[in-house]
C-alpha cells in the first residue's frame, strides 16, 4: 500500500475521531474529508462529487418529502387516533406505540416518523397518566427496529444500496431484499423490548415547568361539514385534554356552559377553552376543529398548511387598543385571525370576540409567514413569537397513505426502480396538496444529506488506494477465514462505530472493507451487506449512536445512562440474533 493508502487511513481515523468527540458536525468533518481528498489529487473531481448523484442519497432526498406529506396532512395522527387509545399498564402503552410505528418505519424513513410522532407521543402520556420516559426510547427503538424491514426504511439501507451499486456496478437489492432478516429480528427485538423495558426504564415526571406558562382564553370552532358534527364533547375526545379545559359552548346566541360530557357538537358551534399555548397546538391538531370566525367575511381556513402560530404582544401605540376582537377586524388588518389571548399571564374570561384589547395583552394569532417579518418590528407589537405549528390538511391524510402504497408496489413489483418510484411519490405528495413546497424543502435534512454524500468520498478513496483491501486483510486474518466469526467482526465492526459517529458514515466506510473481504473470501457479498445494513441501523447503546435516539433524550427526560442501561443489552441481543437469522437465510454454516 503507497502513501496514498495510508494517508486515507489516517484520513478516516481523523473524521472518526472529530465525530465522536462531537465538538463539529458530522457534515463538515465530511465535507472537510471531502475537500482534502481532492486537493490532494487522492480523488479527481467526478470522485470527489460521486456522492451528490448517487442514487441511494437521492432517494433518500425524496422519501424525506414523501415522509413529509404523511405528517402535513394529518396521516400519522390519523394512525394515532385509531390505535393509541386508553392503555391500563406500561407496557400495553409500550405495545400500542411498537407495532404500529415499527411498520410505519418500515415504509417511511424512521427519523421524520419519530418527529411526527413524539408530540403525539408526549401529549398522549399526559392524558393516560404515564411518565414519558417510560415510552420515548420505546418509540425510538421501535422506529430503529421497523428501518430493518425494507429497503426504504431508513437512510443508511438506501446509502448502502446505492454505494454497493457504485462499488460493484451490481444490479442492487430490491425493497424487500432485506425482509427476510429484518422481520425475525425486529419480531424478537419488539418482544424483548416489551418484557424488560417496562422494568428498566425510569419513571420521571413529565419536566414542563406548567406554572411559567400563559394561560389563553381560546375560542375555536366545529366545522360545519366535519367528522366531529353529531358527536358528544367526551366522542370528540374535548374532555380528556391536558391543561386545556371547555369553558362554554356558543351556539346561535345562546351559551352552554359548565358542559356536560353527554352534549352533542353541532356544526358552527363556537368552542371558549381556557389553557396553555402547547396545550392550544394540540387542539388545533385535531380534524374537525377551525378557527373561529369573528366577522362576516372569510377566515383563514383556507390553506391553513401555509399558516402558523404566533404570539403578539400589543404594544401602548397599536392601532387596535380599545377596541374589542370582533371590531378590530385582524383579519382585514394584519391577514390574520385571533385564536385566543392572555392578560398579566392568566386567560381573560368571556366571550373571545367581545374582549376589549388593552396594553400588553398576548395574542395568539394563526397567520401567514410573512406576518412574522412584517411586523416584528412595527409599532403595533412590542414582541412577536413564531411558534411555527402548522395545521395538517386532514381532508388528505388518506390519500398521503395511498401515493404511499402506490410507491411501494411500484417498486416491489419491478415497475419502477427505487430511485423512480420515490422520486414519484415525492412528485405525487406536492402536486396533490399533501405538502407545500415550503414544507417539502423543510422536510430534507441538509446535515444529514452532506454527510452521506461527503462520506461517498472518503469510502471511495479507501477502496482506489488499496486501504479498504489492506483493512479487509486484517479482520480475516482475526476470523482465520470462517464466515461465522467473519460475519460477527463485521456486525460488531460497524455496530460499535455507529454508536460513536453517524450511521450513515460508519455504513460508508466500512463497505469498502466489506466487499473486498468476500473477494478474497470467495463469499457471496449479500449477507455481509446485510449485516452492514442491519448493524449501522440497530444501534440502541447512547443517544448519540442514532438520529431517532437523540430526537426523545430531551422529550423523554433521559440521563445517558438509562441509553446504557437498557441499550447495551439490545446491542447484544440484536446482533447475536441478527448474525443468527443471516447465517440461517443464507446457509452460512457455523462450524
Amino acid at each position: 500500500m503507497e502513501w496514498q493508502g495510508w494517508f486515507s487511513l489516517s484520513l478516516a481515523g481523523a473524521a472518526l475521531l472529530l465525530m465522536s468527540v462531537g465538538r463539529f458536525g458530522p457534515h463538515l468533518v465530511m465535507m472537510g474529508v471531502l475537500v482534502i481528498l481532492s486537493a490532494s489529487g487522492i480523488l479527481d473531481s467526478s470522485q470527489a462529487l460521486a456522492g451528490f448523484s448517487n442514487s441511494g442519497l437521492i432517494t433518500v432526498v425524496a422519501m424525506f418529502v414523501v415522509a413529509a406529506g404523511i405528517h402535513h396532512s394529518g396521516g400519522v395522527d390519523l394512525l394515532v387516533h385509531h390505535l393509541l387509545r386508553n392503555p391500563r399498564t406500561v407496557r400495553s402503552a409500550q405495545a400500542r406505540i411498537a407495532f404500529p410505528v415499527a411498520l410505519l418505519s418500515g415504509f417511511l424513513n424512521n427519523t421524520p416518523v419519530v418527529a411526527t410522532m413524539i408530540p403525539a407521543v408526549h401529549a398522549w402520556s399526559r392524558k393516560i397518566g404515564i411518565a414519558p420516559s417510560k415510552l420515548m426510547i420505546p418509540l425510538s427503538y421501535s422506529a430503529i427496529l421497523g428501518g430493518t424491514l425494507t429497503l426504504i426504511g431508513t437512510s443508511t439501507n438506501l446509502v448502502v444500496n446505492g454505494q454497493y451499486q457504485d462499488l460493484t456496478g451490481e444490479e442492487g437489492f430490491s425493497i424487500f431484499s432485506i425482509t427476510a432478516v429484518g422481520l425475525p429480528v425486529a419480531i424478537i427485538g419488539l418482544f424483548i423490548m416489551l418484557v424488560f423495558l417496562p422494568r428498566w426504564l425510569p419513571d420521571r415526571k413529565d419536566q414542563q415547568k406548567f406554572g411559567a406558562m400563559r394561560e389563553f382564553t381560546l375560542e375555536v370552532a366545529v366545522a360545519l361539514d366535519g367528522p366531529l358534527v353529531g358527536k358528544t364533547v367526551g366522542e370528540a375526545g374535548l374532555r380528556e385534554l391536558e391543561r386545556l379545559y371547555l369553558v362554554e359552548i356558543e351556539r346561535d346566541g345562546s351559551v352552554v356552559t359548565a358542559v356536560p360530557s353527554e352534549e352533542r357538537l353541532r356544526g358552527g358551534d363556537r368552542l371558549v377553552f381556557a389553557g396553555d399555548t402547547q396545550a392550544i397546538s394540540d387542539l388545533l391538531r385535531i380534524n374537525g376543529i377551525v378557527p373561529s370566525v369573528h366577522d362576516d367575511e372569510p377566515s383563514l381556513s383556507k390553506d391553513r398548511a401555509e399558516r402558523r402560530l404566533v404570539e403578539a404582544a400589543l404594544s401602548p401605540q397599536s392601532d387596535v387598543l380599545g377596541l374589542t376582537i370582533r371590531d378590530a377586524r385582524f383579519r382585514d388588518r394584519y391577514g390574520a385571525v385571533v385564536l385566543a389571548v392572555a392578560r398579566g399571564g392568566e386567560r381573560v374570561s368571556g366571550n373571545l370576540g367581545n374582549i376589549r384589547l388593552k396594553t400588553g395583552d398576548v395574542l395568539l394569532l394563526e397567520a401567514r409567514p410573512a406576518f412574522v417579518s412584517r411586523q416584528r418590528y412595527a409599532k403595533d407589537f412590542l414582541l412577536i413569537n413564531d411558534l411555527e405549528t402548522e395545521t395538517p390538511r386532514h381532508d388528505r391524510a388518506y390519500l398521503s397513505w395511498g401515493i404511499l402504497l402506490v410507491l411501494v408496489a411500484a417498486a416491489a413489483g419491478g415497475l419502477l426502480s427505487m430511485l423512480n418510484a420515490a422520486l414519484m411519490g415525492a412528485a405525487l405528495m406536492i402536486l396533490s396538496g399533501c405538502c407545500s413546497v415550503g414544507q417539502a424543502q423543510k422536510a430534507v435534512d441538509v446535515p444529514v444529506i452532506l454527510t452521506i454524500a461527503a462520506s461517498f468520498a472518503l469510502g471511495a478513496a479507501l477502496e482506489a488506494t488499496g486501504a479498504a483491501g489492506f483493512a479487509a486483510r486484517s479482520i480475516l486474518l482475526l476470523s482465520d477465514g470462517h464466515a461465522v466469526v467473519t460475519l460477527l467482526l463485521v456486525y460488531f465492526s460497524v455496530s460499535v462505530l455507529t454508536e460513536v459517529v453517524t450511521n450513515n458514515a460508519a455504513a460508508v466506510l466500512v463497505l469498502p472493507v466489506v466487499l473486498s473481504m468476500t473477494t478474497a473470501m470467495n463469499a457471496p457479498a449479500e449477507p455481509f451487506v446485510i449485516a452492514v445494513m442491519m448493524a449501522a441501523s440497530a444501534s440502541f447503546a447512547t443517544p448519540l449512536g442514532y438520529q431517532t435516539n437523540m430526537m426523545v433524550f430531551g422529550p423523554g427526560g433521559y440521563r445517558f445512562m438509562d441509553f446504557i442501561r437498557v441499550g447495551v443489552p439490545m446491542n447484544l441481543v440484536i446482533g447475536s440474533v441478527t448474525v443468527v437469522v443471516i447465517s440461517v437465510v443464507y446457509g452460512i454454516p457455523f462450524a
